[in-house]
Order: C-alpha cells, then sequence, then structure tokens
C-alpha cells in the first residue's frame, strides 16, 4: 500500500535560498538523501563550480534543481518562486546573507536584511506553509548563563544586529507562516567559519613551535552545534510548525544549540591534544589592554599569522585558493559570551542532539575534511 513517503505527491517541495552556502549545502544534500522532498530548488548568487563543493554535494547541488539568482531583487522573484507545476513552495530556508563579519552596516542592511524582507513578503503573498528565518545567538545580550528566547536581546555584532532588525520585521509581515531558528557557532567538515580560524592558526603555531594563548578567560561561552544536527533541527522546526492547521502567532523562535556549553577552554584543550601545541590565557593586564585596543591587537595577530600560514601552503605544494585562513575577525575577538539554552525546542519537537558536544574526534573530522579537498598544509 502506497504510503506518503512512497507517494511523492505528498510530500512538501522545497525552496533553500542561500542553497549553496555552508547551511544551504548541507541541507540539500539531508533532504536529498532521505528523499524527503517532491521538488527541491537552490537558488544562490554563486555558480555551483566557484563553490568548494565537495564530492558528496554534486548530486544534491546538481544543474536541475540550481538556479543562480539575487533574490534580494525583486525582479527575480518570479524565476525563483514560480514552479512548473503552478503551484508553491511549502517550505522556504532562507539560508542566505552576508555571513562574513567585520562588515559596513551597509552591507548587512542590503544582503542580509534586505534579502530576509523580500524574499520574506513573497512567501507571506503565496502563503507559503512555513518560511524559516535562519538567525544568530549573538542577538542576546551577553551572559555566561545560557540565554532563553524570551532573554533580553541586545546584539553585539553588525550581522546580529541587521539578524534581528529582520527577525522583527519580518514578524510584522501580515500572513507570513514565519519560524525563527538562532544558532551559535556551527562546526563540522568543510567548515570555514570559527572553529576553522582557530584550526589554522593551531597550525601555525603548531609550525612556529610556539604557544597559542587566548583572550579574555577560558570560561568565555563559544556555543556550538554540529552541522548534521543544525539541519535535522530545521526540517524537525518545519515539521513541527504545520502540525497544526491554526497559524502560529506569534511566530516561534528557537535556540538551536548543542549540550556542550563550549567555551574558549573547551577549545583550547581541542587545540593542544590535536596539534601538541601548549595553550593558554592573557592575564587581565593584557585582556584590559586589548579590550582598549582590538584593532591594534587584531592587526597583530593576523599579522602574526598569515605569512606563516602562507609558507605552510607553499611548503605543501598547495597553490590553489582556498577558503582557509587564520585571518581573525575582530567581531569575532570580542569578550561577549555566545551562551545559548536551547531545551524550549527539545520539549516542543522532542528533538535530540546527535553530536552532544564538540569532540577531538569530530574536529579531526573536520581537519580530514580539509585534506580531502587538498586544503590543509
Amino acid at each position: 500500500m502506497a504510503d506518503a513517503a512512497s507517494n511523492p505527491a505528498e510530500k512538501p517541495a522545497v525552496l533553500i535560498i542561500g542553497g549553496l552556502g555552508y547551511t544551504g549545502r548541507f541541507l540539500a544534500r539531508y533532504l536529498h538523501d532521505n528523499n524527503f522532498t517532491s521538488e527541491l530548488r537552490l537558488v544562490d548568487k554563486h555558480l555551483p563550480e566557484l563553490a568548494w563543493l565537495a564530492p558528496e554535494f554534486k548530486e544534491a547541488c546538481s544543474r536541475e534543481r540550481f538556479m543562480q539568482a539575487d533574490a534580494s531583487r525583486e525582479q527575480s522573484l518570479p524565476r525563483i518562486f514560480d514552479r512548473e507545476n503552478g503551484k508553491q513552495f511549502d517550505f522556504v530556508f532562507n539560508c542566505g546573507g552576508e555571513t562574513r563579519y567585520s562588515q559596513e552596516d551597509e552591507v548587512y542592511k542590503t544582503r542580509s536584511y534586505g534579502l530576509s524582507m523580500t524574499v520574506g513578503r513573497e512567501a507571506a503573498k503565496r502563503n507559503i506553509k512555513c518560511f524559516v528565518e535562519i538567525s544568530t545567538g549573538m542577538v542576546y545580550k551577553a551572559d555566561s548563563v545560557p540565554r532563553k528566547e524570551t532573554d533580553k536581546l541586545k546584539p553585539w555584532s553588525k550581522l546580529a544586529k541587521w539578524k534581528l532588525t529582520a527577525e522583527e520585521d519580518l514578524a510584522k509581515i501580515e500572513g507570513l507562516n514565519l519560524l525563527i531558528m538562532r544558532l551559535p557557532n556551527i562546526y563540522g567538515p568543510y567548515t570555514r567559519k570559527f572553529l576553522s580560524t582557530l584550526l589554522c592558526m593551531a597550525r601555525v603555531y603548531q609550525f612556529r613551535n610556539e604557544q597559542m594563548k587566548w583572550l579574555w578567560k577560558d570560561d568565555l561561552r563559544t556555543n556550538t552545534v554540529h552541522i548534521l544536527d543544525a539541519v535535522r533541527a530545521l526540517w524537525t522546526g518545519v515539521e513541527w510548525f504545520v502540525k497544526t492547521s491554526q497559524p502560529r502567532r506569534p511566530a516561534p523562535v528557537f535556540n538551536i544549540v548543542d549540550h556542550g556549553n563550549t567555551s574558549q577552554g573547551d577549545t583550547a584543550k581541542l587545540m593542544h591534544d590535536i596539534f601538541q601545541v601548549a595553550t593558554g590565557f592573557y592575564g587581565t593586564v593584557i585582556s584590559a589592554y586589548a579590550r582598549l585596543n582590538i584593532d591594534r591587537v587584531v592587526d597583530e595577530v593576523n599579522n602574526d599569522t598569515l605569512d606563516p600560514w602562507a609558507d605552510l601552503q607553499t611548503k605543501a605544494g598547495i597553490n590553489q585558493t582556498t577558503p582557509l585562513s587564520p585571518f581573525m575577525e575582530k567581531e569575532l575577538l570580542k569578550d561577549m559570551d555566545l551562551s545559548l539554552n536551547g531545551a524550549l525546542f527539545e520539549r516542543e519537537t522532542g528533538f535530540q542532539y546527535e553530536y552532544p558536544n564538540m569532540t577531538k574526534e569530530l574536529v579531526e573530522e573536520v581537519i580530514e575534511s580539509y585534506r580531502k579537498m587538498g586544503w590543509w598544509p
């Protein structure tokens, strides 16, 4: 007897904005490999050939599913949202937007906020069953006590400021079936953010046989979630969202975070264990100086690591550009806790994390993924 799983007519049609980004490609692969959708469309400004796609993404992100378009431009919307059968997409995931830190306000306003609002309004107009806005845990007032969804909001990066503005203004769009998911530092194979910077730095310190020292304190929270848990959570979220026929108002907001309550001390220990480099923390005097002179401190750190990293790559015969670099973003060096409480989502949906904390094995898996791509010196 045919059931919903074997009848493609019963499966949802899914549109992923920013489908070639880190979260977008893993979400696409998760949905494709599990055959969860009747139609899967990925929209991105960049071409698959230029996106550093690992072989296992080739099928999920293939040309037949991919559309090159700038979703922040209204004239692109009919092409992005219209389907051949005349029906609407069931779920739209906004994985797009500017993900680099330390950009000018105007960049986030156009590329993140503008994108969210444009696709959000279109999703409302077309009565999409669930529109998922992927946001950041940096929207909360920083505190080492894990932040709940109802806690005080005070974004501490420009990226987060515009993400929060998007959250608030999307919630005002009449008829938008909105679900907001706030994530911490995402890591996993091929990651090019947060963890990758620390891994590249650790490799440089190992190469130079020097101690790798951190600013601030070892218990500064830098919470994490593994990419495979993150995309499972996104899908669990939309399935939960459409379980009721009533509109969910106000828009549900969920924190997605593993159980590790990851801190700088945890990460420092991992770097020590993997690279056999001495690690430590600068005292309060240097940290106080850094707080007042953060631009200069970041410049010095980057000057110290970028040339040795280039030397390492040359030595290893890596002459292609890779997405890896020890370049440290000023906004990521802030003395701010990224600390989230994810209990609400687990309680509401029954979701369980397969990677409850960041382990040595999982981090080594990340390095292995870089080796496989020829990125790692």
